[in-house]
Parts: structure tokens; C-alpha cells; sequence
């Protein structure tokens, strides 16, 4: 599979790249941005945090505003950030934000007219997760996954259905329990049909108590967050990881919202989270 370079800018020591490649998992072009730290243009072999964006982002939303670039130069991250969906005109779209172009949400659709291109899980996971760990020198075995709204729910759901793949995980405003919110409901019924427990497979809260985690898990969440009631539900996520027996840091954080002012303001602590355990 070629990789073809689109841009790369010198920051904090490394480089900020964007690739552009033929995806066969969604059967477009996909894009991906990628953060190189000194010891990764060196050749050195780095620990990875894959970041996922939310509803209506691509990867720029996290190169552009959450900061990262200098927390991936401090801890020696390569951080790769992919889109959030297929692209083109000959892709599925809807009117709405919350389903079609912008809305993947990591999962492989089964239904009519998603199922052709909307396959985000086997894109992130097999192709993009191969393709960066053969292209870059990534240290195998030493992968993490966070993750924000809709890519904190990709984040935790990717992470608990494929241990093998994630040493760590953690997300912000992540949506927790997606089979008993708007945005789930109207998402995985379109992408997977009607049969809730297939939805299950792709909610955080069911696959915790069905799979577990070996490690622990950190999750902040901003209480002035206008979708926290009725679209996050943290406290779902608690109690399923409480029901687990799985370590789960959540922290409220007082008079936060939704935006990546929130982001910025603690991704220096999920980065040092991540380094510490990518580290053994």
C-alpha cells in the first residue's frame, strides 16, 4: 500500500505530517495525520497514542486544536490521528451532523447504503493500525487509544474489542452507552439494523461486563458539558466498570463543556497517563 506525504510541518523538535492512501477497508482515499517526534525521524522505535476525533471532525480538528504536538514531543509519542468517516460523492451522506460523512463512529456498517464505504473499525484497526506500524517506526506492542465525544466511544469500544491491538485507553466526553442515547440509537440502527444486540458489540458499558480490562481506564468529563445528561452518561460507564470489576478513573470536572478548550486543558495528563503505561 503507498503512502502519499500531502504536508509536513516542523514542530517542537518533530514533524507534523499528513498521509493520504487508498483505503481498500472503506474503498476511498483516506486521510490521517501523523505526529513524528525527534527520536521517530532518528529511526528510534516510539510508543503510538492513535487519537479519535468526534461528530462533524476529521483529523484536523486535533492537529489544529487540542496542543498535542508539544505533549507528543515531551513523551516521545507518535500520535496518529485518522478521519472520522469515508469521504467523496459517491459516499453515503446524510443532512443530519450526527450520521453520514463526519459521523462513522467506528464501527462496520451492514445496512443499506452505509455497509459499501462505512467500514471505520477494520479501517482503524487492521489497515491504518498495519499500515503505520509498517511505514513508521512504531513500537509494536506499545499502542494507545484516546479519544474525544464520538471518538472517546471509538476509543473505549476499539480498545475493549481488540486488547490485543491497545496496551491503554482513556477519552474524553466519551459517549459511554450508546445503545440508551439520541446520537447511538439513531447511529448503530442505521449502520447495523435493528438488532440491539448487535449494537451491544459497540457499546462501552455492554463490553466492559462482557470482556473486562486487564488494565485501567481514565475518562474526563466536563460538567457544564450541554450533552452530558442525555448523550455521555458517565455514570452508565462507572457503574458497568464498578458491575466489573474494572479500574476506572472518572473525573468531573467543574464548569468544563464539550469543546477543545476542555481538551486542551487536561491532554497533557492523558498524555503523561498514556506514556507511563506505554513505557513497560
Amino acid at each position: 500500500m503507498t503512502l502519499t506525504l500531502v504536508s509536513t510541518s516542523r514542530s517542537f523538535g518533530g514533524e507534523q505530517r499528513v498521509y493520504r492512501h487508498a483505503s481498500t477497508a472503506t474503498g476511498t482515499d483516506m486521510e490521517f495525520a501523523a505526529y513524528l517526534p525527534r527520536e521517530a525521524l532518528r529511526g528510534e522505535a516510539c510508543p503510538t497514542l492513535f487519537y479519535l476525533s468526534g461528530l462533524t471532525c476529521t483529523w484536523q480538528n486535533a492537529t489544529d486544536k487540542a496542543g498535542y504536538q508539544r505533549l507528543a514531543s515531551m513523551y516521545g509519542l507518535i500520535v496518529i490521528a485518522p478521519d472520522t468517516s469515508p469521504r467523496g460523492d459517491d459516499v453515503a451522506n446524510d443532512e443530519a451532523y450526527d450520521l453520514g460523512q463526519g459521523a462513522g463512529f467506528y464501527v462496520d456498517a451492514t445496512e443499506t447504503p452505509w455497509a459499501p464505504h462505512f467500514n471505520m473499525e477494520t479501517y482503524v484497526t487492521d489497515e491504518l493500525y498495519r499500515l503505520v506500524a509498517g511505514e513508521l517506526p512504531v513500537w509494536e506492542g506499545a499502542v494507545g487509544i484516546t479519544g474525544h465525544s464520538m471518538g472517546g466511544h471509538g476509543a473505549l469500544t476499539l480498545a475493549l474489542r481488540h486488547p490485543d491491538l491497545f496496551r491503554s485507553v482513556s477519552a474524553f466526553a466519551p459517549i459511554t452507552n450508546p445503545l440508551d442515547c439520541p446520537w447511538g440509537e439513531k447511529a448503530l440502527g442505521a449502520y447495523l439494523g435493528s438488532d440491539r444486540e448487535k449494537w451491544a458489540e459497540h457499546d462501552a458499558c455492554a463490553l466492559v461486563k462482557a470482556r473486562g480490562w486487564s488494565s485501567d481506564i481514565l475518562v474526563d468529563q466536563g460538567t457544564s458539558d450541554g450533552f452530558l445528561s442525555e448523550q455521555l452518561k458517565p455514570w452508565a460507564l462507572e457503574a458497568a466498570c464498578r458491575e466489573a470489576g474494572v479500574d476506572l478513573t472518572l473525573r468531573l470536572q467543574g464548569g468544563y463543556d464539550h469543546s477543545y478548550n476542555f481538551i486542551s486543558t487536561f491532554l497533557e495528563e492523558h498524555f503523561a497517563w498514556h506514556a507511563e503505561r506505554l513505557a513497560g
